[in-house]
């Protein structure tokens, strides 16, 4: 019997870590143009600041349990007596200033798709409309920022936005497919499956 060769990974998912090798598999850096589905990325990449992403992925559905499924509309709605119960959530990250900021975020994310139409047309903008696709060899190679995160940072900032900053940015275009950083040998590279 011979055996199935194993799929070649990005480094982080070539592990044994069937959490992260499904994330990778399935999500990573596949195009996303639903809101709310933005919207929980945006909250998520800026709670795993100073942490591991695995971390903060063990916690997601608990953070879809506190946050209403990332539904906007009612996040922004959150109470102030609300936001102090999810600081005694233990399936949360309980970082006082990253879950008010999930808030903040919600009311800016309003504000967005009022003029813009949708969070996806305003966040996908910074590529024009199109994945950047690299070719990275090795993951020396990948930046944690770039001009384009830079720049988006300063942007979503200016809008009300935090826990945004240039490297959680990066992540993000990354996470949503803007960007597509599976090394050349992954075999998801250029959006494979």
């Amino acid at each position: 019997m011979t055996e199935t060769p194993e799929l070649q990974r990005c480094h982080w998912a070539a592990g044994s870590d069937a959490l992260m090798r499904n994330y990778h598999d399935t999500e990573w850096g596949v195009p996303l143009h639903d809101d709310r589905a933005l919207f929980e990325f945006l909250c998520l990449e800026g709670a795993q600041a100073g942490l591991s992403w695995r971390t903060v992925l063990a916690r997601r559905d608990n953070y879809r349990k506190a946050f209403h499924d990332f539904e906007i509309a009612r996040v922004a709605a959150m109470t102030d007596r609300e936001l102090e119960e999810r600081l005694l959530d233990p399936g949360i990250i309980r970082n006082r200033l990253k879950v008010w900021s999930t808030r903040d975020n919600a009311i800016a994310a309003t504000k967005v798709i009022v003029e813009f139409g949708s969070l996806d047309g305003y966040l996908w903008s910074f590529v024009d409309g199109r994945p950047l696709r690299n070719r990275w060899r090795s993951q020396a190679e990948v930046p944690a920022s770039t001009a384009l995160s830079d720049r988006m940072s300063k942007a979503l900032k200016k809008r009300g936005f935090r826990f945004v900053g240039s490297t959680i940015c990066y992540s993000l275009l990354q996470a949503t497919g803007m960007i597509d950083d599976h090394l050349v040998g992954c075999f998801r590279h250029n959006g494979s499956r």
